[in-house]
């Protein structure tokens, strides 16, 4: 009996370190050999669908509308300048209503979001250009593609593991 545990803990252990390694892509922008399992307009729709709930978890977008042009003029002047323009990603720049939490964040494909908290320390327009471009670098090297590569290898052999331990997983 454990034997058959033992094969089956080892076949999906291989399978799951196979998977991940076959899925090898060069990024076309940073040159960079990476281990990703989306293409990028997946990454675009998984960006898309993801925005609204992240925009709600922050208070939603905020209504200033002065803000959000100027948030989205320098992130658009970015990206317009840079290396990001032949990324073929579509930057969409978003300011959230949190004026608590401090933070700015992509999603993969190029949602871009920046919360009050933090653009009302910043002082400079050269300041939100620092963090915008910190973003941007985030989706041009397909950070998110590459975390949830690894995400889906943890998890082939953490159920390798269960399955070769016997310990049944029972769902509530």
């Amino acid at each position: 009996m454990w034997v058959g545990r033992l094969i089956m803990m080892l076949i999906i252990a291989a399978l799951s370190v196979f998977s991940y390694c076959t899925e090898r892509t060069v990024n076309p922008i940073t040159g960079e050999e990476q281990h990703v399992g989306l293409t990028p307009e997946q990454e675009v729709a998984l960006g898309v669908q993801a925005a609204p709930e992240m925009a709600h978890r922050f208070g939603g977008i905020d209504r200033d509308e002065r803000l959000r042009q100027t948030v989205k003029a320098v992130g658009e002047k970015i990206v317009a300048q840079s290396i990001a323009a032949q990324s073929g990603y579509p930057f969409d720049f978003r300011v959230l209503a949190d004026d608590q939490t401090v933070n700015a964040f992509a999603l993969p494909g190029g949602q871009l979001f920046t919360t009050v908290a933090l653009l009302e320390r910043l002082k400079t327009e050269e300041q939100l250009a620092g963090v915008l471009s910190h973003e941007i670098g985030h989706v041009i090297a397909r950070h998110s593609a590459e975390r949830l590569a690894k995400q889906k290898l943890t998890q082939g052999l953490t159920g390798a593991v269960v399955m070769g331990s016997g310990v049944r997983h029972e769902v509530a």
